[in-house]
């Protein structure tokens, strides 16, 4: 740049200030520009960690409230699972303790004893006993189960082909599945001889009996 003539010496050091003075403000604009560029990425990488910190939070909250309902579901089933039991077994030892009554009515209806009111009560009782579950078993002529029957006395008799109950000596409780009482029972088991088996005996007789029908046709 060409000075003007016959200026003053301050005022040459005066623009050479102000001149330095504008390198200063570019250099510091550009510096605060690149700062500024600077915040700007890191501001944005720190709000990507945040969002996926977030999302990993959001994730582990969902799993335990999972969690949480899926244990609150078993700890209600098995709630309703014990209060189920508790009233079977209640209503289990109240009617076991009605047995011995319902025994007595059924030997006065046996002689005719069942008359009257006392009748009416009888088949109230027994109506009751029957809707809260307990079932009467045992009848004359059914096959002997020993899960179901308890044998008292024993017979032989040519009329039955397998162990069968021809007496029903106290009829057998139960509720649903569960046997209360066995039915105590007098068991008839066939005659011995009327059943025919197959042993060695017999298969050699049969094999006699074959020889001599084949010599005779022979000769």
């Amino acid at each position: 740049m060409t000075k003007p003539q016959g200026g003053k010496p301050g005022d040459d050091s005066a623009e050479e200030a102000v001149i330095k003075a504008a390198e200063e403000a570019v250099a510091a604009g550009a510096s605060d520009s690149s700062d500024a560029a600077g915040a700007a990425g890191a501001s944005g990488a720190s709000g990507a960690d945040d969002l996926a910190t977030a999302k990993r939070e959001v994730a582990e909250r969902t799993a335990d409230l999972q969690r949480l309902q899926a244990e609150y579901q078993n700890y209600r089933k098995r709630v309703e699972r014990d209060r189920l039991t508790v009233r079977e077994i209640a209503v289990s030892n109240i009617l076991e303790s009605l047995i011995p009554v319902l025994d007595d009515i059924g030997r006065a209806r046996e002689h005719g004893e069942v008359t009257g009111g006392f009748k009416s009560v009888a088949e109230s009782l027994e109506t009751v006993v029957a809707k809260l579950g307990l079932q009467q078993f045992g009848k004359e002529g059914e096959p002997f189960d020993p899960t179901m029957h308890e044998a008292l006395m024993h017979s032989y008799s040519s009329d039955v082909t397998e162990d069968t109950c021809v007496q029903i000596l106290q009829p057998g409780y139960r509720i649903g599945e569960r046997i209360i009482r066995p039915a105590m029972v007098a068991v008839a088991e066939p005659q011995p001889g009327t059943q025919t088996t197959a042993g060695p005996d017999a298969d050699a007789a049969k094999s006699g009996e074959s020889d001599k029908t084949d010599g005779g046709s022979d000769s």
